[in-house]
């Protein structure tokens, strides 16, 4: 498995890019990010190497966001 660290500055700027592509909003995208980092971080304990996990996190989050 991935350090976090490396995962980040591995993955952050795409996740970065698809939020912004889904909200059309920078600072919201920048938010979202460190959000699904976050989540990340809280459910590290089922990750499976697999980082596509990481899109569906920024989706969702996006979802919630909007919904609100």
């Amino acid at each position: 498995m991935e350090d976090l660290g490396e995962m980040y500055k591995s993955y952050a700027k795409q996740v970065k890019t698809f939020l912004i592509l889904l909200t059309s909003n920078v600072d919201l995208a920048e938010e979202l990010t460190q959000e699904t980092f976050y989540q990340a971080v809280k459910s590290i304990h089922r990750y499976n190497g697999d980082v596509s996990c990481l899109f569906g996190y920024a989706g969702l989050q996006n979802i919630h966001t909007t919904t609100i």
